[in-house]
C-alpha cells in the first residue's frame, strides 16, 4: 500500500491536505491532478495525521489512520474565549490538599489527554510515571529532603526546609496524595513540560489541584539516590514532576500580575 489513500469520489482536489503536511511530501501537479505523495515520502511522513483530520470531505486515508478512526471535532465542545481566557488566568498552584486520593482512572484520563499536547517532529517521546500511593509519595518526599541537606539541593531554602522539618511540614510534595512524572530521552525535555502543561489544565478543569514538584525534578536529574528509586530508564530525564490531589481550599479571586514585557520587531 502507498503511504496514502485518496478516495477519488470523495476528493475535493482543493489541496488543502498539500498545504497542511508539516514536511511538504503531498503534492498535486496542477488542480485537475489528485493528491500523490512525492518520492520517498515514507521515510519523511512523521504520521501527525494532519491530512487525515483536516480534508473536509474524509477523502485521505494514511496507512496507519482513516478518517473513520479519527474523532470529529465538534464545535459545540470548544470553549469560548472568553471562557479560555478565564480558565488560564484562574488557575492556582495547590498547596494544601485534601487528605483523600483521587481514582487511578481519573489520573489515566488525563495521561490520555497530556497524550495529546504536540511533540517535536511528532516523536510523541514522553512516558509517565505516576507515584500513587500517598505513603510512597511520603518517601519520595523524605528522599529529595536528603538531597537537599546533602548541601547540593537546598540553596536559599535551606532555612524553609529547617522550619518545615520542624513544623512536621512537607515542604517538598506538600501534601499532596499522588506524583505524576514525566519523562523523556535526554534533550527532548521540551516536550514533556508541555505534556505536563496539558495534564495540569485538564486537571484544572476536573476541580482537581496541581503544583509543579521543581524540588523533585532537580533531585530525579542530579541526586543517584533518587533516580535510583525513581528507577528511570537509562538515558532518560526527568521533565518534571506534578504535585496532583483534591484541592483543600478554593480560590475566589484572580491575583493581580506584573504586566507583560514586549519587544515588538
Amino acid at each position: 500500500m502507498s503511504l496514502f489513500l485518496v478516495d477519488r469520489e470523495k476528493c475535493l482536489r482543493d489541496g488543502v491536505c498539500v498545504d497542511e503536511c508539516p514536511r511538504f511530501i503531498i503534492e498535486m501537479k496542477d488542480e485537475d491532478s489528485y493528491p500523490v505523495p512525492i518520492h520517498g515520502a515514507d521515510e519523511l511522513c512523521i504520521n501527525c495525521g494532519h491530512c487525515v483530520t483536516v480534508c473536509p470531505s474524509g477523502a485521505l486515508s494514511l496507512k496507519t489512520m482513516t478518517p473513520e478512526s479519527c474523532p470529529t471535532v465538534r464545535a459545540d465542545l470548544l470553549p469560548t474565549a472568553e471562557q479560555v481566557d478565564h480558565l488560564l488566568r484562574s488557575r492556582r498552584s495547590i498547596r494544601a490538599f485534601e487528605d483523600r486520593t483521587v481514582p487511578r482512572e481519573v489520573l489515566a484520563g488525563l495521561i490520555d489527554i497530556a497524550r495529546y499536547a504536540p511533540s517535536g517532529s511528532n516523536r510523541q517521546p514522553v512516558e509517565w510515571l505516576v507515584i500513587y500511593e500517598p505513603r510512597d509519595v511520603r518517601r519520595l518526599a523524605r528522599l529529595v529532603e536528603d538531597w537537599m541537606r546533602d548541601g547540593s539541593g537546598a540553596g536559599s531554602y535551606a532555612s524553609s526546609l529547617a522550619r518545615a522539618t520542624e513544623k512536621g511540614l512537607d515542604l517538598i510534595c506538600r501534601g499532596a496524595p499522588h506524583v505524576v512524572i514525566a519523562h523523556t530521552p535526554k534533550g527532548q525535555e521540551s516536550n514533556g513540560v508541555i505534556a505536563l502543561t496539558y495534564l495540569e489544565l485538564a486537571a484544572y478543569s476536573l476541580g482537581l489541584g496541581t503544583c509543579w514538584g521543581g524540588f523533585i525534578n532537580n533531585a530525579a536529574n542530579n541526586w543517584p539516590p533518587l533516580r535510583q528509586a525513581l528507577a528511570l530508564p537509562e538515558g532518560r530525564a526527568s521533565c518534571g514532576a506534578m504535585l496532583l490531589g483534591y484541592p483543600r481550599h478554593k480560590y475566589q479571586r484572580v491575583p493581580l500580575r506584573n504586566e507583560a514585557r514586549i519587544t515588538w520587531r
